[in-house]
């Protein structure tokens, strides 16, 4: 199981989120502690009001609204039952067992998960510590329910909680401004959380994988200027369709400044698994002498990699990406090594495919190893022979006898 807690001042857009994925169907509420009467006929303004009143008490503290998410990994079938049980023990064990909070179980990818919804103030108006909750607390907790569920432990190879993400359907265009803030939202949140990048490039690089482009606007532009960003919808040719949506209205605000953020963090994360990403990449470009783009992408991708090319007018390659789906992390080629750079790979790519081929001794020709270098039988039978290396000097036989006898000795004196 992977625990996430972000801590937020807005309750209210918590339970939205949680509240317009069970009206679009991709989530339901499976737990309400601490309402009285009967849930599933009170509406969003009902299970506002109830934190609302808590929040009123210490209005000072406006950092006290959490939104936690517990994932398990793919293969495993919970129901609703044992997952009511799992977030109850959870909220016991990081201390919140006493507070109003609903669990919605979301079914909008592939893994099992459950988002809670709550607040730190208490009824007496004190507020709970959120300050490191996550290590001190949090992590404790999941290990802990982890044993008590016989759940996959997080730590292990059998462990994968992130599947792919969805794809934003174009048509989905179609089908209003809403339900398109919603796909996006859900490919903007799910790679910001799961992917390791450090520059909108490489944020784009994964993003346009799913549909979906994040966009600051051209450089003289006033959006640029004040680090304005926009997200939008890609067509089947990459180019961008509908109405673009600003970052800032989207829940989890993946905005510029939010994001710079983020890419400060992940240049330290990336690293572990830099070697390992460059590895596999080595392992497909060792096959070939030169290759077509797309079996490099076709080849790349059976090692878990993506590239990503950035390309001119003309179609020329000038930049190159490599997203590492294993570890989620992504690297500009250049920030892997030169051999890694778009202008090398561009020299790789040809019109066709070209397999190394090594040389092969003949099948005809008897061949000994002498101290690990390979000797024709007709050489070591030349060889052998005693006169061969004076053949070779262009000496006689009388020649290559030593002369027998004193030598004659310099005289040595005084030239007058």
């Amino acid at each position: 199981m992977v625990a996430k807690i972000k801590i937020g001042k807005s309750i209210r857009g918590i339970l939205h989120y949680n509240e317009n994925k069970v009206s679009e169907g991709s989530a339901s509420l499976i737990l309400a502690s601490g309402f009285a009467g009967d849930i599933e006929k009170m509406n969003i303004q009902h299970k506002i009001t109830r934190f609302k009143h808590l929040t009123e008490l210490r209005s000072s503290v406006k950092t006290n609204a959490l939104h936690i998410s517990l994932n398990f990994e793919a293969s495993e079938k919970i129901d609703n039952a044992k997952m009511q049980q799992i977030a109850i023990r959870y909220m016991d064990l990081i201390g919140f067992d006493e507070q109003p909070f609903l669990v919605y179980r979301h079914s909008d990818v592939a893994h099992q998960h459950i988002h809670i919804a709550t607040t730190s103030i208490l009824r007496d108006g004190k507020s709970i510590n959120l300050h490191n909750i996550g290590r001190e607390l949090s992590e404790p907790a999941r290990k802990q329910i982890e044993k008590d569920f016989n759940l996959i432990v997080a730590e292990s190879k059998k462990f994968k909680p992130m599947p792919a993400i969805k794809p934003v359907n174009p048509d989905i265009i179609s089908y209003g401004r809403t339900p398109t803030k919603r796909a996006i939202s859900n490919v903007v949140n799910a790679v910001v959380d799961s992917y390791k990048f450090t520059s909108v490039a490489e944020f784009n690089a994964v993003l346009n994988l799913f549909n979906v482009i994040a966009d600051r606007g051209k450089d003289d532009t006033a959006m640029f200027q004040k680090k304005g960003l926009q997200y939008a919808v890609l067509n089947q040719t990459g180019h961008k369709i509908g109405v673009p949506i600003k970052a800032s209205s989207f829940y989890s605000k993946p905005t510029l400044r939010n994001l710079e953020n983020k890419f400060v963090g992940n240049t330290e994360k990336r690293k572990p698994y830099k070697q390992d990403l460059m590895g596999r990449i080595d392992r497909t470009l060792r096959k070939y002498d030169s290759i077509t783009e797309k079996t490099l992408l076709t080849e790349l991708r059976k090692q878990g990699v993506d590239i990503v090319f950035r390309k001119n007018e003309q179609g020329y390659n000038y930049g190159a990406t490599f997203i590492d789906h294993i570890h989620k992390t992504v690297f500009n080629g250049s920030s892997l090594g030169k051999s890694y750079s778009a202008k090398v790979i561009n020299e790789l790519i040809k019109d066709k495919d070209q397999p190394k081929t090594y040389l092969k001794p003949n099948k005809q020709c008897k061949t000994n190893f002498i101290i690990g270098i390979a000797q024709p039988q007709a050489y070591l039978e030349a060889i052998s022979n005693t006169n061969y290396l004076n053949d070779l000097l262009g000496k006689t036989e009388n020649d290559s006898k030593p002369t027998i006898g004193k030598k004659k000795k310099k005289r040595r004196g005084i030239t007058r």
